[in-house]
């Protein structure tokens, strides 16, 4: 199929190459040029505006964001409105708050242009193994878009959820548990850490991840932060949150939902905004590995 990737970023320049590797017809765009250049050299058509994308595709066109949330979302959404024409579909691909979708959709209804809220996680690794997504919107919205969904996930690996905001209700709610896994094995191996034995991190990491329940993909990236650097010095214990978390707890207040764990992770992150902490430096440690998401040098 013939789509638009608008916002060439950590996630969306990967998931251009993937379309592309599957056959799709792919404009992409982005304010800078060096990956609107890259996503030309494999294969894209190159488009640095709205107004460009809008022109290269064929109606019924297919636009998708994988932009900042809040305010660049809306200006998108601004500046696509007037320049779409019916049956058009939008995919809001990031981390957008679910109020704000159910809003969006409503408003483009009114355009008669469709929206899609896609909860998208792989981060930086989802080019080779796939991007799981979860999807809110119409049946025949989605069902337009499932050869791309079809290409962008691995086997199973994506699901509509509900309808318009229910895809970023998971996203945030799944983004809320991962602060709580990432928390318990950072406070796991900074006991590890301080006991009066030399561990190797990295090699128990792969232990733990040959048949004991805790395995799981993060300890996979804790086993690679740790072999790049056992005692994490380069790293400060500053870790950021980027309001997945924060909303999580929210609705977990707001239904008077007991959520002591994602709260307790989330409340550390702000510690560590204060005080010197190894935990603090794991969890920075994994945010890096699956999500490319910055961190601060020691």
């Amino acid at each position: 199929m013939e789509l638009g990737m608008v916002g060439l970023g950590r996630m969306g320049l990967n998931m251009t190459y993937r379309l592309l590797d599957g056959g799709h017809a792919v404009v992409a765009c982005d304010r800078a040029r060096g990956p609107v250049d890259e996503a030309k050299a494999k294969g894209a058509t190159p488009a640095v505006s709205l107004p460009e994308v809008v022109e290269a595709l064929r109606p019924p066109r297919v636009v998708w964001l994988m932009i900042p949330a809040g305010a660049p979302v809306d200006d998108a959404l601004a500046q696509l409105g007037p320049i779409l024409g019916r049956g058009d579909l939008i995919v809001d691909g990031g981390n957008s708050n679910w109020r704000d979708s159910r809003r969006r959709a409503k408003g483009l209804e009114e355009q008669a242009i469709d929206f899609v809220d896609c909860g998208t996680s792989g981060g930086v690794w989802g080019l080779e193994l796939g991007y799981c997504m979860m999807l809110g919107g119409s049946n025949e919205a989605i069902a337009r878009l499932a050869p791309a969904l079809d290409t962008l996930a691995p086997p199973e690996g994506w699901m509509h959820v509900g309808p318009s905001g229910a895809g970023h209700f998971s996203k945030m709610v799944h983004n809320g548990i991962e602060y709580g896994m990432m928390q318990s094995y950072a406070e796991g191996f900074e006991i590890l850490e301080a006991s009066p034995f030399a561990y190797d991190l990295a090699k128990l990491a792969r232990l733990w991840n040959r048949g004991s329940v805790v395995r799981s993909w993060l300890l996979e990236l804790a086993e690679r932060a740790f072999a790049r650097d056992p005692g994490l010095h380069h790293l400060r214990p500053y870790v950021e949150d980027s309001g997945e978390g924060r909303w999580t707890v929210q609705e977990a207040f707001d239904h008077s939902i007991p959520a002591p764990v994602l709260t307790a992770a989330l409340m550390h992150r702000f510690y560590s905004r204060e005080d010197e902490s190894f935990s603090a430096k794991v969890v920075a440690a994994l945010r890096n590995q699956f999500g490319g998401h910055a961190v601060k040098k020691s």
